[in-house]
């Protein structure tokens, strides 16, 4: 099994999309790139903790790629708006590819390469930040299969 981890606006949409994925073992909503390991989900969505809401994927890299997780990521969020996901503003909602490794960075690279000489977005810079992983910590119980606990459609919109 591997590990990818990705930020595209709140979490409980980006955990939604990777769960429709064969190969996909498990996803936990989460918390990195912030000041500490324990703040709590009220921290975090006042902004002022520097951690982006993430989903964890555990994958099976033999049934799904890390190239094939990216195109889903690249597909569910707009990757042109700072900080920012349709209603959801803050830095905790920043499109992020955290790398577990070398390979995975230069994969994200040359997707988001791709993402940017195919025009879809016109000429709108793409933000994504492709940053090393950094401390991962789960979020509370509540946030974990959200939509599903609360039998609500995905948050997010396609692209």
């Amino acid at each position: 099994m591997a590990l990818a981890t990705f930020g595209a606006g709140c979490f409980w949409g980006v955990e939604y999309f990777f769960k429709q994925v064969d190969g996909v073992a498990n996803c936990v909503c989460g918390y990195m790139g912030g000041n500490d390991q324990y703040s709590s989900y009220a921290d975090v969505k006042a902004g002022i903790t520097g951690h982006a809401e993430v989903v964890q994927v555990e994958y099976d890299p033999n049934k799904v790629s890390f190239n094939a997780l990216l195109e889903i990521f690249w597909k569910n969020h707009n990757p042109t708006t700072l900080n920012q996901q349709g209603e959801d503003v803050g830095d905790q909602y920043r499109s992020s590819v955290f790398f577990h490794d070398a390979l995975q960075q230069k994969q994200a690279q040359l997707a988001k390469q791709a993402v940017i000489d195919s025009k879809k977005w016109g000429n709108k810079p793409i933000v994504t930040e492709i940053v090393p992983i950094e401390q991962f910590h789960e979020a509370e119980a509540y946030h974990q299969d959200y939509l599903a606990k609360n039998n609500l459609p995905s948050c997010h919109i396609s692209f």
